[in-house]
This record gives structure tokens, sequence and C-alpha cells, in this order.
């Protein structure tokens, strides 16, 4: 009798001690949830901060190509069906690249074809916004915004083209013109990968120039901007200036030829400020 009693007594006692071992693990469970979701350091709280931080801001830069056409203040003087370049690039304040931008333009009398390349670019690229005016654009001042945008901030640049009655008739000679250098570039600078084989578009610059002829030609890398001067010898020169299309806004290399009809060869010049 008395040996089951004991037993009784042990038995209850285990019971008790298991319980309080529950009691406490629930108690400090408890004051650990608690703990973990009114402390405003952790983790959870951290992450609702991150996805509510704001984007960051980004500076728009446009520019005309050439920087300094003739005739038309904050914008460019054009022809039509010429394609007219504008620069385009982006600055971080931060000092960091903090992602692309989104780079859209429009025409806002919808007289003149735009094209954007490329449609997104980071901070030390730039991209090109090229506007061809149609023929109802004669005689019109086409306003071209242009527009950047980044995690919903957007930044806006306004020019414009001034459509004047023109007619290109230089471009076989402006071929030519190009064709004078290639050989030379080809020998003396073949890290620029200019040969023969390079395939090139042109365009008319700055009409209604008379006495120095403008036209660009693209290349899928380089923009040649080439100038010649309409004058007997020994001012007969020709000028090439070259330009990285997508990381560049400002040509990085100038050749010229002295005389054409001397037969001079191409040399290195110093490159002007308005190319």
């Amino acid at each position: 009798m008395n040996t089951m009693n004991h037993n009784s007594l042990l038995g209850i006692g285990r019971l008790i001690v298991v319980i309080f071992i529950v009691v406490i693990i629930i108690i400090v469970a408890f004051t650990g949830f608690a703990w973990y979701y009114y402390n405003p350091t952790t983790s959870s709280t951290s992450t609702i901060t991150g996805t509510t931080t704001s984007p960051t801001p980004f500076s728009m830069k446009v520019m005309t190509r050439p920087t300094k056409p003739s005739g038309v203040q904050n914008g460019m003087m054009g022809m039509v069906g010429q394609r007219c370049i504008f620069l385009v690039y982006i600055t971080e304040p931060s000092g960091f690249d903090s992602g692309s931008v989104q780079i859209s333009a429009t025409n806002e009398e919808k007289m003149a074809d735009v094209h954007v390349n490329p449609e997104q670019i980071h901070a030390g690229q730039v991209a090109e916004v090229t506007v061809v005016p149609n023929t109802e654009s004669v005689g019109k001042n086409l306003t071209i915004t242009i527009t950047g945008e980044r995690g919903g901030l957007i930044q806006k640049g306004t020019t414009s083209v001034e459509v004047i009655d023109w007619e290109d008739t230089i471009g076989p000679t402006a071929a030519e013109m190009r064709d004078k250098f290639i050989p030379w570039l080809a020998a003396n600078h073949p890290e620029l990968g200019i040969t023969n084989e390079t395939k090139w578009e042109g365009t008319i610059v700055n009409p209604r120039i008379l006495v120095v002829m403008h036209y660009i030609f693209l290349s899928d890398e380089w923009e040649m901007y080439v100038t010649w001067h309409v004058m007997i010898p020994p001012n007969d020169w020709a000028k090439v200036y070259l330009r990285h299309r997508f990381n560049g806004t400002r040509s990085s290399y100038a050749f010229e030829i002295s005389s054409l009809e001397g037969g001079v060869e191409p040399h290195p010049i110093e490159l002007p400020d308005w190319v």
C-alpha cells in the first residue's frame, strides 16, 4: 500500500514538472515574439524601409550635332530628309551608376520621323535622337521634346529644328572627300577599325552654307564629320572629325588634307571647340 502511494506521488510530481517546463517554454516564446514584433530595428522593418526608398535622381543633357549649328539658337537648321542629330547623355549626382534611363522623343507638330538609338543609357553612354523632317515641315519650326525616365523620375529637354527649303546636292562630293581619308586612316590608325569595307550612311549638315560644306557619315561605331573648303589651292582643304557614337558627345580625332589638288597626305590637327 505504501509502495503504491509512493509511486502515485512520483507520477504526480513528474506531471507537475512537465507542466512547469511547458509553461516556461510558452512564456519565453511569447516574450521573444513580443520583442521581435515591437523592436524598430528588426529586419522586418528594414525590409519595409527598403521597399519605399525613392529612385535615385539623375540629370539629362541634350546637345545638337554639331554643337554650334548655324542660324538657330537652342536648336538647328534642317531640311526635308536630313537626319538632324541630337545627343543625349545623363549624369549621376551621386557619382554612382544607379541603373539605366529610358530615353524617348516626340515631335509636337508631327511633321518629322523621330528615332532614338539606343533607347536606354547609363551614365557615360550617349543616345542619338534623329529627327527627319517631312515635306509638310518646310518653313516650320519643329519642337522636339526629349524625355528621360527612371523609376518614375522624369527629366525633359526641348530643342527645335528650323526647316528650310533646300536641296542636298553635295552628297556624292562629300563621299569623295570622306574616301580620301579612309585608306590613310586604315594604314595609320588601324585601332579605329575604319577600312575600305566600312559601311556609311550620310546626311547633310548646316544647309545653306556655300563656302565650307558640311556632311556627316555614320558607321555602326563612328560618326565622321566631313568639311571641305570650296576654294582654289592652296586653300582647298578638307577635314574630318571622328566621334565614337555611343559614348562620346564630342569628336575625339581630327585630321586634315591641307590642299586637295596639292596631293597632301592627311595629318592630325587640333580639335576645335564646336565639333
